[in-house]
């Protein structure tokens, strides 16, 4: 029960009306007995600044930030975390005391959780987009030991702004989404990762059902991993175009878990979160 003493905790972004995060962090704060409620808020690029400003005078206990804002959230961060510094992109917000909040990231926590029992080492990886997500995923698939990291994008300006931030990894390549060389890239990839938001429901900036297109997917083989971010389908046309050409695929269902996982975790001061009761409240509720 909501009283005057609850405190809030919210996801920022857009869209987030698909977001299956109210769902599972309320469970978790449920079985905890906690006196926290947690809920969405779609914000537009133009209200960001002050409904950022706004929360943080007020009862807001912590902020997850989603599409488009982990990037340009970094403005707004007294103290950034090492790992967040690292890539350039914050997930998770916290209050510091003093109306300011303190950033980090938990996505490449999440991101890999699905992977841990693969072996990646000297194996070639496609990240499919270039926003704060594809950062995410850039760390968590160096720390997996990946030989080669391909990035495609059609933003060119946000993909050289990525590269510059890792051009210290010289395994890091960046192409076109329209190379020549695409169907070569795809053709030898272990493991594709896509972190741009086509297929996800209630995404309408793009007729495209496949990210970038469908010819962009002629010469992928069966012995590749598709893994999509999206969790919301369980299978986007990407995976299951993929899981018909016999590809082995993973949806963002554990990702999400996992990471919300440690935001709780962070928000709460190193409670042990439940992630059982976090996945299973996400699949009564698709």
């Amino acid at each position: 029960m909501i009283t005057s003493k609850t405190n809030f905790l919210a996801l920022i972004g857009n869209p987030v009306n698909h977001s299956l995060s109210p769902i599972m962090h309320n469970a978790a704060i449920k079985y905890l007995g906690l006196d926290l409620i947690y809920f969405s808020i779609p914000c537009n690029e133009k209200d960001f600044e002050i409904v950022i400003k706004s929360l943080s005078k007020i009862n807001c206990k912590g902020i997850n930030i989603t599409i488009p804002f982990k990037e340009k959230v970094l403005n707004y961060c007294s103290k950034i975390s090492p790992l967040a510094e690292q890539i350039k992109a914050v997930n998770t917000l916290k209050p510091n005391g003093r109306g300011e909040w303190d950033g980090i990231n938990t996505d490449v926590e999440g991101l890999i959780y699905p992977l841990e029992n693969y072996n990646f080492e000297n194996k070639k990886a496609i990240i499919l987009g270039s926003g704060g997500a594809a950062r995410s995923a850039i760390q968590g698939l160096i720390n997996l030991n990946m030989s080669e990291i391909i990035v495609i994008s059609r933003n060119q300006i946000s993909l050289k702004s990525l590269l510059n931030d890792f051009n210290n990894q010289k395994l890091i390549k960046g192409i076109s989404s329209n190379s020549q060389y695409i169907h070569n890239f795809i053709n030898s990839a272990d493991l594709i990762l896509n972190t741009t938001p086509v297929g996800m429901i209630n995404h309408s900036s793009t007729k495209e059902e496949l990210p970038f297109g469908d010819n962009f997917w002629t010469s992928l083989k069966s012995k590749t991993i598709v893994y999509d971010l999206i969790y919301n389908p369980q299978e986007t046309p990407l995976l299951n175009f993929s899981r018909k050409r016999g590809c082995q695929t993973i949806n963002g269902m554990k990702m999400l878990v996992a990471q919300g996982a440690k935001s709780l975790s962070y928000w709460t001061d190193g409670l042990k979160i439940p992630i059982d009761i976090m996945e299973e409240a996400i699949k009564k509720h698709i």
